[in-house]
């Protein structure tokens, strides 16, 4: 088998190290690999070799074949010169996702848009991820009309400095101290909020109509994956006080009516996706259980009684995993398997 030269600019942070986790439990044809980040000089154990964190350069990219880039505002340079060098780079900001030229790939769904690649590959938002591996199998069965989606997301998703706040919260309010809060819910703004016992309804910043930018990636990202430009979507993206794993409740219409079984169904076979649904014997998904997990767990699947074709589910997986460093490495496994590199 073909081994191929990588390299992780953002090695140091939680979605790097969830990439070398990954890398490692899928058994990626790696010839070489070149941890790249600011936190140079850094060592990091993999694999029983121990690997020195590089400057990210335009020259670290020489003889690399595949980048994964792990997210922020670097991908904006960066990127363009790793794709100089002779690497394809899949992105984890969201420095491209919209960008025409540019595929947004979940590959149980759209990974025949990877062809039109022209050297940057984006991997989407990790809710975007985890929703369209649940309604892309209920749109191919019956055609969505109308999708609202409320999120929790955990507060890993905001870094590792965002969960070590929470558990010092915590730590505070057990003590009968006043919590300190200055991350969440954007770092950069004025105002912070503590999330220790306390949920958080924004993430990233407001836009002028009063959805936040998070709330537009899901919109949008999801209508370019999915090809349905003019699909009405809804969102709302609250921050809870859980470490991993990001939950959705979803309503759909649809324009042909599915029963609950009949969903139960589709989705049981749907690829990556794991139907835990059993109410009478309350099994649900919850993100205790998800964690670590690849794959996608949908419940609480049943019908909207108020539209005549509508449908509820409940869906949770680890935004670290699927949503995430799983989908970049499948990204790149689908660029072998279809001789894109």
């Amino acid at each position: 088998m073909k081994k191929y030269n990588v390299a992780i600019l953002g090695a140091t942070g939680a979605v790097g190290s969830e990439l070398l986790s990954v890398l490692e439990s899928r058994r990626f044809p790696l010839a070489q690999l070149k941890l790249l980040a600011l936190e140079v000089g850094t060592v990091i154990s993999f694999m029983g070799r121990d690997y020195v964190v590089e400057e990210a350069t335009g020259e670290a990219f020489k003889d690399i074949q595949i980048a994964f880039f792990a997210g922020g505002s670097i991908s904006k340079v960066m990127a363009p010169e790793a794709v100089k060098a002779g690497a394809v780079v899949i992105d984890n900001s969201s420095t491209f996702r919209l960008d025409p030229d540019v595929p947004l790939i979940v590959p149980e769904v759209n990974a025949a848009d990877l062809a039109k690649h022209k050297g940057i590959i984006a991997n989407p938002n990790c809710s975007t991820i985890i929703m369209v591996l649940a309604i892309n199998p209920i749109h191919q069965h019956a055609k969505l009309k109308r999708v609202v989606v409320s999120t929790l997301q955990a507060v890993s998703g905001a870094g590792k400095a965002a969960l070590q706040e929470m558990m010092t919260q915590h730590k505070e309010l057990l003590e009968g101290r006043e919590p300190t809060a200055a991350i969440l819910p954007v770092a950069a703004l004025a105002k912070h909020y503590p999330i220790a016992f306390n949920l958080i309804s924004q993430i990233d910043v407001f836009c002028e109509d009063g959805y936040t930018e998070e709330e537009m990636k899901l919109v949008n990202e999801t209508r370019k994956i999915m090809h349905v430009p003019e699909l009405a979507i809804t969102a709302t993206t609250v921050r809870a006080p859980v470490v991993r794993s990001h939950s959705e409740f979803i309503n759909l219409e649809t324009e042909r009516k599915l029963t609950a079984t009949e969903a139960r169904q589709i989705l049981a076979q749907a690829p990556g996706v794991i139907v835990q649904d059993d109410p009478l014997q309350q099994l649900y998904p919850m993100p205790t259980y998800t964690t670590g997990k690849d794959e996608v767990f949908v419940g609480r699947i049943r019908e909207d009684t108020t539209v005549p074709a509508g449908l509820n589910l409940w869906v949770v997986g680890d935004q670290l995993r699927k949503g995430a460093a799983l989908n970049a490495v499948q990204i790149a496994e689908q660029l072998i398997t279809q001789n894109l590199i």
